[in-house]
Formats: C-alpha cells, structure tokens, sequence
C-alpha cells in the first residue's frame, strides 16, 4: 500500500500549516493510565502528515500543533499537543 501525503512547507512568516484528509475523527482519553489515540483512517493519515510537517529540516524547535475538542478532535478528546524538540 502506498499513501502519498500533503506536507505544506514550512516557513517563519506562516509557522507550521496543517492540511486535513478528508472526513478525519480523532479522539484522545485517558485510558487506565494511558493516553489512547483513536482515530479513522483519514485522522491517522492527517497525524502521520502532522508529524511530517514538524520533522521538516526548516522546522524549528519549540514549533507545535495544539489541537483539542475546540479544534479538530472529537468532543470530550484530552489536549493533545505535538511539539518540535
């Protein structure tokens, strides 16, 4: 299987651009002491493209991707946060 991926470039002026796939539903909770992710086919390939964007070369540390129930997960999903170290 290949899947072929959007990755906006990244750049200093605009910061980091996520691009979504299709009809994506992520949810995150807190499961018996562990963060469970949980997602569709197009939510895990709009992470998988997530992480893409903070892995470019061009990215800096400290860039990152907030998302929430407010934006982009599912209702009563727990922060989850993906950070450029």
């Amino acid at each position: 299987m290949q899947i072929t991926l959007e990755v906006p470039e990244y750049s200093p002026k605009t910061g980091i651009l996520l691009h979504w796939v299709g009809d994506f539903e992520i949810t995150v909770v807190l499961e018996a002491g562990a963060v469970s992710i949980r997602a569709n086919q197009a939510g895990l390939v709009s992470l998988a493209g997530h992480l893409l964007n903070l892995a470019q070369e061009a990215t800096t540390a400290g860039c990152h991707a907030h998302l929430d129930e407010h934006n982009s997960l599912q209702e009563g999903s727990l922060e989850l946060i993906l950070v450029r170290e």
